[in-house]
């Protein structure tokens, strides 16, 4: 009689949840498994937790809501004036460092309103415009250079009037229901009005 093969090892991220003290609460273990996926999965660097005062329910025993922010390897969302501004100027994407973005965890079958997405949004810690434009532009050529520094000074006077939009976050969204297979799902959010792109 043959023995009984040894169960296979926990997964990485398996490890991470069980290990980490959050794991005792479900809504803490989505958090650290998209905050795995973005780090492994999409490469996003910087990665941070941040605790909102935003309650998931009317019941004390649900913690305070996590947002993840990081820095992804390249831009997610460019509004439609922004890019318009960026072919006048002769800018691509590559040229642009990409930005920090807030993730709002959850998982699939999670309700979710305007008005707790609105809170989310009032709620956002402000991001120093300097981590807009980390790493330095020493590696381009001056007429480049000359044309990302109008263009950061442009971006900022537009975030103050909302211009080329207003705030934005992703939505990731765990495949946990039945049969699901832990896809993360991730969803452009804005706050406000989206203007229409032109083809």
């Amino acid at each position: 009689m043959a023995p009984n093969p040894a169960p296979p090892e926990p997964s990485a991220l398996t490890q991470l949840i069980s290990s980490a003290s959050a794991s005792n609460h479900p809504i803490a273990a989505t958090t650290l498994q998209i905050l795995h996926n973005l780090q492994y999965q999409h490469l996003w660097t910087s990665l941070q937790t941040h605790d909102i005062p935003i309650p998931l329910k009317s019941t004390t025993d649900t913690p305070p809501m996590s947002l993840i922010s990081g820095i992804p390897p390249h831009r997610v969302y460019t509004h439609p004036d922004e890019q318009l501004y960026m072919l006048e100027k002769g800018l691509r994407d590559d040229d642009l460092r990409p930005e920090r973005l807030f993730v709002i965890p959850t998982a699939q079958g999670q309700s979710w309103s305007v008005h707790r997405i609105a809170a989310v949004f009032d709620s956002l810690p402000e991001i120093p415009s300097s981590d807009h434009t980390e790493s330095s532009m020493a590696d381009v050529d001056a007429e480049t250079q000359a044309k990302l520094t109008e263009y950061y000074t442009k971006k900022e006077a537009a975030r103050a009037t909302r211009e080329w939009g207003g705030k934005r976050i992703l939505l990731a969204m765990v495949d946990k229901g039945m049969g699901g297979d832990g896809t993360v799902a991730y969803y452009v959010v804005h706050d406000g009005e989206v203007k229409p792109r032109q083809n």
